[in-house]
């Protein structure tokens, strides 16, 4: 049995992955870690680590970037194991996790779905072989009229990926309204889209002369993103210093 404290539990996020723990058998939320103290979950609440009188394997956090600096801290004193899910983190705070992980087990992901880290494998593969043909890459982001970061962290690791795999560099281009001239080819456009209640979609274009291919993922609903945030969670348990993503979870279980 894997003991989760849910950081940032009465969160849209932190709700759904509360039901999704509930519903596995391997996996039990222990504890939450809230502002708002005053809920009717099935496990107690604190409003922060540091208050919290409750033990646990793991550390699921999906709360905000402001939140980010104070879990840091404590897993650096504790080392207990951390999924860190938030997005829109600083460059200091990203650096931060690094450091920290030399030390303590931290998981990171800027997406927690299955099938949006397979379409990064895919986007890697296609890069190899389209770039070489003079195919351009734009990456369409589009998610809910509340999300306040942009463009997602998602489509930044898609882009990110893309230049780890190949032998030269691309630009990231997120504005072509302010200038008037042709679309370079060493860029790769990154767009992002804000309406609605979409839960979160990704479109990888390559662009070539008289053919276009196109990678795709859409999430129906937010529970992919807790399906993959508790699998972490189970993965993480009993880990040593380190810092993990989904390519070592998609490895190990498949």
């Amino acid at each position: 049995m894997t003991k989760i404290i849910m950081h940032g539990c009465n969160g849209k996020m932190g709700q759904v992955i509360s039901q999704v723990a509930a519903n596995d058998s391997e996996t039990e939320i222990v504890a939450g870690i809230d502002l708002n103290t005053n809920t009717a979950l099935s496990y107690p609440v604190f409003d922060s680590l540091e208050n919290c009188t409750v033990d646990a394997d793991v550390i699921i956090d999906f709360s905000i970037a402001v939140a980010v600096d104070s879990l840091l801290d404590y897993v650096e004193a504790t080392k207990v194991p951390l999924i860190l899910c938030t997005t829109g983190l600083s460059k200091e705070q990203m650096d931060r996790v690094y450091q920290i992980s030399q030390t303590a087990p931290v998981f990171f992901s800027a997406n927690m779905s299955i099938g949006v880290n397979l379409l990064i494998g895919l986007a890697k593969q296609a890069a190899k072989v389209l770039t070489g043909s003079n195919f351009d890459i734009e990456i369409i982001e589009k998610h809910h009229n509340q999300k306040v970061d942009a463009p997602s962290g998602t489509a930044l690791a898609i882009a990110h990926s893309i230049n780890e795999t190949l032998d030269f560099s691309y630009e990231y281009k997120f504005d072509r309204s302010g200038e008037r001239e042709k679309r370079h080819k060493n860029e790769i456009g990154i767009h992002a889209m804000r309406g609605g209640t979409i839960v979160g979609e990704h479109s990888i274009l390559f662009a070539g002369q008289d053919e276009i291919i196109e990678l795709k993922h859409n999430a129906l609903s937010k529970e992919v993103f807790a399906v993959g945030a508790v699998r972490a969670a189970k993965f993480m348990h009993g880990r040593k210093e380190g810092l993990y993503d989904m390519s070592h979870l998609i490895q190990e279980t498949n």
